[in-house]
């Protein structure tokens, strides 16, 4: 029973780190990277879509980015989704067949604002581990009449340690990402 309970808690907690790991990638660093419009939303048809559903990102260089839709049709809906997309700043251009998306320089203030978003994504993480841990130690609890204050003791000692663990990743990857932002 305990295991089981262990189980489900493990694997929220990597959920919540794997979140954490994919929204520090929407972060942009000095570099163009596909990943940064992986969770775009385009308007398309009505319906906000996934963009890799719409299109394929490559890097054309290591400043800009190369969109090539599957629909020529959607191109004006996909310029349209990365103006508005925050914190990217960039301006993209089409030339019938594709969008090419220059990314501008980063100055020293706006990567200190990107760290501070990486940040937040962190904390956000690391509130959600605290949930599950909550969670866990309640499913705990429950199990007390059948298995014995002791074991339950025993298991909540663990669950700990595994919250620790957990927000170790959490804060190693927080650790790179913000390596990655202030490298010039």
């Amino acid at each position: 029973m305990i295991e089981e309970v262990f189980v489900d808690i493990k694997d929220r907690m990597n959920g919540a780190v794997e979140s954490a790991k994919d929204g520090f990638a929407s972060v942009r660093t000095g570099r163009a990277n596909p990943a940064l419009l992986q969770n775009l939303q385009v308007d398309y048809y009505g319906t906000p879509t996934p963009l890799p559903q719409l299109a394929s990102v490559q890097n054309q260089d290591a400043r800009s980015l190369l969109i090539t839709p599957y629909d020529k049709g959607a191109m004006k809906d996909i310029e349209q989704a990365i103006r508005d997309m925050p914190n990217l700043g960039a301006n993209p251009s089409n030339d019938g067949t594709v969008i090419r998306v220059t990314l501008p320089d980063l100055t020293e203030e706006r990567r200190k604002e990107f760290v501070k978003i990486v940040k937040g994504r962190a904390e956000d993480a690391r509130v959600a581990i605290r949930n599950v841990r909550r969670q866990g130690k309640d499913d705990l609890e429950a199990l007390k009449s059948e298995i014995g204050e002791d074991e339950v003791a025993r298991a909540e000692k663990e669950l700990e340690a595994v919250t620790k663990q957990f927000i170790e990743q959490i804060d190693e990857a927080l650790k790179r990402k913000e390596a990655e932002l202030l490298e010039v």
